[in-house]
C-alpha cells in the first residue's frame, strides 16, 4: 500500500505492544489450575443463515445485539471469570508493569521540527499519560545547532500550548485524537477527536490566534455571516472514502484537485476512478508529480499494478496520456513520495529492503517521455544496515532542504535522522530514550553502519559532517540482543521472511518459549520496530518472531495480491509454516510456541488453530476479526463493502467458498483440545481504523468466537480460554503510556502462566 506522507503530520506518540503461544493433547487439564468459578455459558437463540444453497446455524448470532441486557451481562460475566483466572498473576502483572515504567525517561519529548517561523514539538508531561502539542517562535539568529542545544537544555523560547490530550481526557475520561494538522498560516489547529470509543470522531478547528474553536467546519469565508458556508464536495457512493489533504507548497487542496485560491471553483477531475487505480499529487511550480499505478497504454511495458511516477503541466491535467514517466528500476518499488521547494524524495523498497533517496528538482526531462531512476542522480539516504522500518517525520516546511526520518529496529530503539538534501549528509537529531534496560549496549558511528547503494566519499563524508561529529552516534542493543533474518520456504515455493529476536544471553536452544506475530492484510507492512516493553519477554528466555507473510506489505505490490481475496489462504499456509520453522530450527521448544494476532492478522491465528491446534501452546487475539463470512454476507454493516476488494465478496459463490474454506468462526473443530487463549475486546470497537484500510471489527465477534470455541472443545480445555472485554475503550484502548504497559503486562502475565516457570516473578 501507499501511504501518503502527509499521514505523518503532527503526530501522537505512538505506542507498541507484542505477546503470544502452542498446543499439545489436554496440557490445559493438566497443567493449569482450575479458576474457583466455570467459564459463563450464554444464551442461544436459533438463527439460521443461508447463501449460494448453503444453509447453517448460528445460535451466537444474537450477541450482535450490543444493546441487549443479556450481551452485556454476558460481557460482564466473562470479565469477571477472566480476573479469577488471572488473580495468581497481580504480582507477576506489577513487576512487569514496573519494569516497564522504569525503562521508561519521566519526560518525553520529540525533537522540535522548524516550519516557517515556528518551532513545532511534543512532550509527555511526567507523570501524565498523553502528549502536549506545543510551539515556539524561532530565533533567527541562533540557528538549527543551538536550537537543538535549547531544546536538551529546556531553553525554549516562550511556549504556546496548541493541544492538551491530557486535558481532553480528564474531560471526557476517554481520548483518542485521529489527526492533528497545523493550517499552513499557522493561524488554526484541525484535529479529529472521539471521546467515547466508538471511532465517531468529531472535527475539531481552534483558532490559534484566541483560543477559540471554530464552530462550523464547511468552506467558510471567515468572519462572515453563516450563510456563506458553502459545501465544496460531498461523496455518495459508500464503496469510497474520501481522503481530503493538500499538495505541499499549499497551492491545491486534492479530493479530486481543487484551486486553493478558489475553492469555491469547479472541481478538476484528475483521471476517471478505475477500480484498483490511484493517484497520489503534488505540485512544483506548475507540475504536477503524480504517484500512480494506472495501466499504460498496451504500447508500453506492464507494471503489473506497481507504481511509477508521472509528470504534466497544471494546465494538461485532463489529457489522458501523461508525457514523463519515471519508472523506480529493476527490483525497486515505489512506496511514496514527499516534495520540497528544491528536491523530490521518494520512498522505495528494493527486493523487501527500505530505501529512500532524494532528486534535485526541477527536473530536466530532456525531452525524453521515460526515464529510470538512476537517470535523475538520486541521492539515496544513508540507513543503518540493521534497519528494519524508516518512518517519515511531519516536514511539513515546503522550502526546507531538510528531510526528517524516524529509523527503527527491533533491537535500535527509534532515531530521528536529519537528511540535508542540499549538501547530501545527515545528522541524528535524537534517539530513544531506555532507562534500567539489561544488556550492555553499545554505541556505534552512523558513519561505519551505513546501507547505501553507492559508496560514500568518505574524505568528503567527514568534512561535511565535521561540526556535528558528535552527534552521527546511535545507540543499538545488538550486542544484548540477537535479530536475524530467516526465509521460509512456503507451500509454493515462495520465500517468506521471517525475522527472529532473542537475547543472546537467555535463549536455549530448543528450549524457549517463543512468540509469533504477523498481520498479512491491506498491504500494510509488519511493525517490526523497536519496544521497550519486549525486553520483558526477551531476558526471560523468549523469542519474538515477525512473519510477513502474503497480504501484507512486501518488496512489490504482488506481495499483497497473491495473500487476498481468492488467494488469502497463502497468508495463512506462509503463517503456519513459519511457526513450524521456529519448531523444527530449534529457535522455540517444540511445545511452546505462541502466536498472537490484531484485528485483521488475527483471522491467520483462528484459521491456524482450526487446521494445526497442535502447532500453538496459547494465543492471544485482539479486537479479532474472525467472523469474517456471516460479517461480510451483510452489506448493511458499515464499511463492510469497503473490504470486498481485500477479502472477497461473499455474494459471489466462488468467492463465498473461499471464504468460507478458511472462516476461524465456521471451522471450529469438534472434540479437539485448543490452545490456551486471551481474547481481548472493546465494547465501542464498530471498526477498525487502519491507515488508510477498513474493517468492521464488533465486540460481538470475540464474544461469539469464546463461546463456539468452549462449547466444541473439552472442559478442562475451555476453563483456559478467557474473553477480557474493555467496556470504555474502543479499537485502539485507551493510548496513555501507562496504561498500554499495563495492558502489555496483563498479555505477558498470561503468556506465562499458561507457559508455567513464571514463579521466580510472584
Amino acid at each position: 500500500m501507499v501511504l501518503s506522507s502527509r499521514l505523518t503530520s503532527i503526530l501522537p506518540f505512538s505506542f507498541r505492544l507484542i505477546p503470544a503461544i502452542s498446543s499439545s493433547l489436554c496440557r490445559a487439564a493438566h497443567t493449569l489450575p482450575s479458576p474457583s468459578q466455570p467459564p459463563p455459558l450464554p444464551k442461544k437463540v436459533p438463527f439460521t443463515l443461508s447463501a449460494h444453497g448453503l444453509t447453517w446455524q448460528d445460535p451466537y448470532h444474537w450477541m450482535r445485539n450490543t444493546n441487549d441486557p443479556d450481551f452485556i451481562n454476558y460481557l460482564n460475566q466473562e470479565n469477571s471469570y477472566a480476573q479469577a483466572f488471572m488473580a495468581e498473576t497481580h504480582n507477576l502483572q506489577r513487576n512487569l508493569f514496573s519494569e516497564m515504567k522504569n525503562r521508561m525517561p519521566a519526560k518525553i519529548s520529540t525533537p522540535p521540527e522548524r516550519w516557517g517561523p515556528w518551532l513545532y514539538y511534543q512532550y509527555i508531561p511526567e507523570g501524565k499519560e498523553y502528549p502536549v502539542l506545543c510551539r515556539s517562535l524561532e530565533n533567527e539568529e541562533s540557528g538549527w545547532m543551538k536550537t537543538i542545544l535549547r531544546n536538551v537544555g529546556g531553553q525554549f523560547g516562550k511556549e504556546e500550548i496548541l493541544l492538551d490530550w491530557n486535558e481532553v481526557a480528564e474531560k471526557y475520561g476517554y481520548v483518542h485524537v485521529g489527526t492533528c494538522r497545523v493550517s499552513p498560516d499557522h493561524n488554526f489547529l484541525a484535529y479529529s477527536l472521539d471521546t467515547s470509543g466508538c471511532e465517531q470522531f468529531m472535527l475539531q478547528i481552534k483558532d490559534l490566534t484566541n483560543g477559540c474553536m471554530v464552530p462550523r467546519v464547511l468552506c467558510t469565508k471567515l468572519g462572515f455571516d453563516n450563510t456563506e458556508d458553502i459545501p465544496v464536495f460531498s461523496e455518495s457512493d459508500s464503496n469510497f472514502c474520501v481522503d481530503i489533504t493538500s499538495t505541499k507548497d499549499g497551492k491545491f487542496i486534492t479530493v479530486y484537485v481543487i484551486d486553493a485560491t478558489n475553492p469555491l471553483g469547479s472541481l478538476h477531475k484528475v483521471h476517471k476512478r478505475v477500480s484498483g487505480v490511484q493517484y497520489f499529487l503534488e505540485h512544483h511550480y506548475g507540475l504536477f508529480y503524480i504517484l500512480t499505478n494506472a495501466p499504460l497504454s498496451e504500447n508500453e511495458r506492464s507494471l503489473g499494478g506497481d507504481y511509477y511516477l508521472a509528470t504534466c503541466r497544471v494546465e494538461e491535467m485532463h489529457s489522458a496520456i501523461w508525457q514523463n514517466i519515471i519508472f523506480p528500476g529493476e527490483d525497486i518499488s515505489v512506496q511514496d513520495m514527499d516534495i520540497f521547494n528544491g528536491h523530490l524524495v521518494l520512498f522505495l523498497n528494493k527486493k523487501g529492503v527500505p530505501m529512500i533517496c532524494s532528486i534535485s528538482l526541477p527536473i530536466n526531462f530532456d525531452c525524453k517521455h521515460q526515464m529510470e531512476l538512476e537517470n535523475l542522480n538520486p541521492w539515496f539516504f544513508p540507513l543503518p544496515s540493521y534497519s528494519c522500518s524508516v518512518l517519515p517525520g511531519s516536514n511539513h516546511d515546503f522550502m526546507s532542504f531538510v528531510y526528517r526520518a524516524v529509523l527503527s529496529s527491533p533491537v535500535m530503539p527509534d532515531v530521528i535522522v536529519d537528511y540535508n538534501m542540499l549538501r547530501q549528509t545527515f545528522s541524528i537529531v535524537q534517539q530513544e530514550e531506555v532507562s534500567g534496560a539489561s544488556g550492555n549496549a553499545g554505541l556505534f558511528s552512523a558513519a561505519c553502519e551505513l546501507d547505501t547503494t553507492e559508496p560514500i566519499d568518505s574524505h568528503n563524508y567527514e568534512a561535511e559532517n565535521d561540526q556535528n561529529i558528535g552527534l552521527q552516534k546511535w545507540k543499538t542493543f545488538s550486542s544484548a540482543y540477537c535479530c536475524e533474518t530467516r526465509e521460509v520456504v512456503s507451500h509454493d515455493g515462495v520465500k517468506v521472511a521471517l525475522t527472529i529476536l532473542f537475547s543472546k544471553k537467555s535463549w536455549q536452544r530448543g528450549q524457549s518459549p517463543g512468540l509469533l506475530q504477523a498481520y498479512g492484510a491491506y498491504g500494510e507492512v509488519l511493525d517490526k520496530s523497536w519496544s521497550a516493553d519486549r525486553l520483558s519477554l526477551l531476558d526471560r528466555g523468549w523469542v519474538v518472531a515477525f512473519a510477513d507473510v502474503r497480504g501484507g506489505g512486501g518488496a512489490d505490490s504482488s506481495w499483497h495480491e497473491f495473500g487476498s481475496g481468492l488467494y488469502k489462504r497463502n497468508s495463512i499456509d506462509d503463517f503456519i509454516l513459519c511457526g513450524n520453522y521456529l519448531v523444527n530450527e530449534g529457535y522455540v521448544c517444540r511445545d511452546r510456541l505462541g502466536a498472537i494476532g490484531y484485528s485483521a492478522g488475527c483471522l491467520l491465528v483462528g484459521a491456524a488453530i482450526n487446521m494445526f491446534p497442535k502447532l500453538f501452546r496459547a494465543t492471544i487475539l485482539k479486537v479479532p476479526f474472525l467472523d469474517i463470512c456471516t460479517t461480510l454476507l451483510d452489506p448493511s454493516l458499515p464499511l463492510t463493502t469497503l473490504d470486498y476488494e481485500e477479502f472477497g465478496n461473499p455474494q459471489i459463490q466462488s468467492q463465498f467458498e473461499c471464504i468460507r474454506s478458511y472462516s476461524p468462526y465456521d471451522n471450529i473443530p469438534c472434540g479437539v483440545c485448543y490452545p490456551s487463549m486471551l481474547v481481548i475486546a472493546s465494547f465501542h470497537d464498530s471498526r477498525q481504523l487502519h491507515i488508510l484500510c477498513f474493517l468492521l471489527v464488533g465486540v460481538w465477534e470475540a464474544a461469539k468466537w469464546v463461546a463456539k470455541v468452549r462449547e466444541r472443545t473439552c472442559s478442562a480445555c475451555s476453563q483456559s480460554v478467557i474473553l477480557k472485554t474493555n467496556m470504555h475503550g474502543g479499537h485502539f484502548g485507551e493510548g496513555g503510556r501507562y496504561s498500554q504497559c499495563k495492558e502489555t503486562s496483563y498479555d505477558y502475565a498470561f503468556l506465562m502462566k499458561v507457559m508455567g516457570g513464571y514463579s521466580n516473578d510472584k
